[in-house]
C-alpha cells in the first residue's frame, strides 16, 4: 500500500474509536474512493468487513489488498439489484454511487437507481438485521443556494431543478433520505444521512470523463497541459482531504446522540476555483497554461458547509489544511506517474 495512504489510515484509527470491533459491516460501494477508506479503518479496527460494488465507478485495485483478510469478503454486485445476507448484520454504509459531474449526463438512470432502489433494498436489509443504517448523501441536496445560506445549514431545503442537468443526482439523494427518514419513522431504524462535500485524496478518480477539479488541475499541472477551468473560475468550493472526511463518517456512524441526524461533513475553507488552480500551479511549479472552458449547466455558484452540529454532536471539524492536503495528493498523484 502506497506511504502516504498507510499514513492516513492510521491517523483516521488513531482519532475515531474502536466500537466496529467484532462486528460485522456491509459497505456498498467500498471499492470506491471513500468506501474503500473506509474499509482499509475498518478492516484495521477488527470489523468483519463485507465490501459490496460493481466496479462502474470503483476499482478493483482500490481493494485488492485486502482481498487475503480473513476479515474482509467481495461481492460484485449491482445494489440496485435485490441481494440477501445469511450473516447477522451490524452496520451498513450505503455509499454506492456514481458521484462525478460528467457522468450525470451519461450514467443518469444508473444514479437514479443507486440511490432509489438501492437505497430502498439496503433499508430492507438494515430492517431485517436491525442494523444500523448510514447514508451518505451530499451538498448536491441543496442545488445552488441562496446566498444568504451560505455556509449552509441542515435545515436549508436546497433549490433543485428536478429536470436540470444535475437532478438524476441531486434528486436520486433527496429521494434517498426521503427512504432513509421513512424507514426510520415506520419502522423505528437506527439511521444516520451524512451530507458530504468535496473531498478529495488519494484513490479518486482523475481524467476528463470524471470531471473532479483538483485531481484533474494536479494531472494537467504536472504534464505541462492547460489547466482547464470553467467559465471565469468565479464560483466557490470547499474541499475536505480524505481522513478528515472519513473520520467524520466513523463518528457520526459510532456516536450514540447522533442517532437520526442529518449532518454536513465538509471544510469551512471556501475558495474559488480560479484560485484553487493558481494554488496547484504554484504547488507543482507547473509551466501550465491556465485556460477557460464554458461553465457546465447547472454548475452551483457557491458550496461551503455550516458544520456547527457536526462540532456539537461529533465533536469534529477538519484538521488538514487545503495546501496540506494538495501537498499530500501531488505527491499521491507523483508516486502513481512513477509507478512501473
Amino acid at each position: 500500500m502506497n506511504k502516504i495512504i498507510e499514513k492516513g489510515i492510521e491517523t483516521i484509527y488513531r482519532d475515531t474509536n474502536n466500537i466496529f470491533e467484532d462486528t460485522t459491516i456491509l459497505v456498498t460501494g467500498g471499492a470506491g474512493f471513500l468506501g474503500s477508506w473506509l474499509c482499509d479503518v475498518l478492516i484495521r479496527k477488527n470489523a468483519k468487513v463485507i465490501c459490496l460494488d460493481n466496479f462502474y465507478s470503483g476499482k478493483e485495485s482500490n481493494i485488492k489488498h485486502l482481498l487475503d483478510y480473513d476479515n474482509f469478503k467481495f461481492i460484485k454486485h449491482d445494489i440496485s439489484q435485490e441481494i440477501f445476507f445469511d450473516e447477522k448484520l451490524d452496520y451498513i454504509f450505503h455509499l454506492a454511487s456514481r458521484a462525478s459531474p460528467f457522468e450525470f449526463s451519461n450514467y443518469p438512470i444508473q444514479i437514479l437507481k443507486a440511490n432509489t432502489l438501492g437505497t430502498w433494498i439496503v433499508l430492507g436489509i438494515a430492517k431485517k438485521h436491525n442494523a444500523k443504517l448510514f447514508y451518505t448523501s451530499t451538498s448536491e441536496v441543496y442545488g445552488d443556494p441562496d446566498p444568504k445560506y451560505i455556509p449552509t445549514p441542515e435545515t436549508y431545503n436546497g433549490n433543485v431543478d428536478p429536470n436540470g442537468a444535475r437532478s438524476c443526482y441531486d434528486e436520486a439523494k433527496r429521494a434517498g433520505e426521503a427512504y432513509v427518514s421513512a424507514y426510520k419513522l415506520q419502522h423505528n431504524l437506527n439511521t444516520r444521512i451524512v451530507r458530504i462535500f468535496n473531498t478529495y485524496g488519494p484513490r479518486i478518480r482523475s481524467g476528463s470523463l470524471y470531471g473532479r477539479v483538483i485531481p484533474n488541475f494536479i494531472t494537467q499541472a504536472l504534464s505541462d497541459q492547460p489547466i482547464t477551468v470553467f467559465g471565469e473560475g468565479n464560483q466557490t468550493r470547499s474541499f475536505t482531504y480524505i481522513t478528515d472526511q472519513i473520520t467524520g463518517i466513523i463518528k457520526f456512524a459510532s456516536t450514540p446522540e447522533a442517532r437520526g441526524e442529518v449532518i454536513n461533513i465538509g471544510s469551512t475553507n471556501e475558495i474559488s476555483i480560479l484560485e484553487l488552480a493558481k494554488i496547484i500551479h504554484k504547488l507543482t511549479n507547473s509551466n501550465s497554461e491556465i485556460v477557460f472552458k464554458p461553465i457546465p449547466p447547472g454548475d452551483p455558484k457557491r458550496r461551503c458547509p455550516d458544520i456547527t452540529k457536526a462540532k456539537k454532536i461529533l465533536n469534529w471539524e477538519p484538521k488538514i489544511s487545503l495546501e496540506e492536503g494538495l501537498k499530500y495528493m501531488i505527491n499521491w498523484v507523483r508516486s502513481k506517474n512513477n509507478e512501473v
